[in-house]
Order: structure tokens, then C-alpha cells, then sequence
């Protein structure tokens, strides 16, 4: 009796699993491939590129400028008075700290940057990807993402989802 019971409940449970996983629509994004080839995406870059190279452009001058000053402060070294050596000397170590802080906020304000544009995408697409889910019926859309060990190429939505969101930002 008892072996009767688990065996009924063992086939109701693969019937339900069975019925169910009938009406399972599985999908997949490639995020990363999307972020790079959305228009969003494609113009971002081109903001970080200009401001990384205005940066890039005013840390040469800086360099420069540094050079010019440690050049200076080791010709002139041994024919200069203690007093004006080491004016210098601090004027350059001053030089060198604004340099050190100007890159660091250089970074911290491109980083940030790159966060806000990469925010303002994946909340759009987000929005996209979900009205897409729906009308086209899908249980489950993925980000793929290394834990996938296996995804098959049908299951890939990542053209169709980035048409839809370079046609809705044109909008």
C-alpha cells in the first residue's frame, strides 16, 4: 500500500512537471553584448572616449610640467642655496600632489560616469526586456552570464531585444 501511494505521487509529480515545463518559454540576453552594440551604448562610449582624452591631454601637460620642474631641481641643485633649493624642491612635491589628486579625480569622476551611463541603459533595456517577455509569452528571460554551462542559440533574444530598445529610444 504504502509502495502504492509513492508511486502515485512520484507520477502525479512528473505529470505536473511534465505539464508544466510544456508551457515553459525560456530566453536569454547577452547584457554585455547588448550594452556595446545598443546606440546608447555606442554614444556613451564616445562621451568617455572625449572626456578620458581631455583628461588624457591635460595630465600630459601636467607631466610635463613636472619634468621641466625635477629637471630643473637637479641641474640647478648643486648651484643653488639651501633656502632656494628647497623652495624647489617643495614647489615641485606640491606640483606632484595636485598631479596625483588631478588623476585620481579624473578616474573617480570617468568610473563614475561609465556607472551612470551603464545605470541609465540597463534601466531602459530592463523596462524593454520585460514588454517584450510579456507579449511574447516567456516564463524566464536571463542575463547570460558564466554559470551557464550550456545555452542553446535559439534561446538567444539579445538582436531582437536590442532592436526594439534602438527603436524605442528613437522614439
Amino acid at each position: 500500500m504504502r509502495r502504492f501511494i509513492l508511486t502515485a505521487l512520484l507520477a502525479s509529480c512528473i505529470i505536473s512537471t511534465t505539464a508544466f515545463a510544456a508551457d515553459l518559454k525560456l530566453g536569454y540576453i547577452d547584457m554585455q553584448r547588448a550594452l556595446n552594440g545598443s546606440e546608447a551604448g555606442k554614444e556613451a562610449k564616445e562621451q568617455l572616449a572625449a572626456r578620458l582624452k581631455k583628461y588624457q591631454d591635460e595630465i600630459n601637460v601636467k607631466q610635463d610640467e613636472l619634468k621641466r620642474l625635477k629637471d630643473e631641481v637637479e641641474k640647478q641643485g648643486t648651484f643653488l642655496n639651501d633656502a632656494t633649493r628647497a623652495a624647489k624642491e617643495k614647489d615641485y612635491q606640491q606640483k606632484l600632489k595636485e598631479f596625483q589628486r588631478f588623476t585620481k579625480d579624473a578616474q573617480d569622476e570617468l568610473q563614475g560616469k561609465d556607472e551612470e551611463f551603464t545605470r541609465k541603459i540597463l534601466e531602459g533595456m530592463e523596462k524593454v526586456i520585460q514588454e517584450y517577455g510579456r507579449k511574447n509569452g516567456f516564463t524566464f528571460i536571463f542575463v547570460k552570464n558564466e554559470s551557464m554551462l550550456f545555452v542553446d542559440d535559439k534561446a538567444d533574444l539579445t538582436e531582437e531585444v536590442l532592436k526594439l530598445f534602438n527603436a524605442n529610444r528613437k522614439k
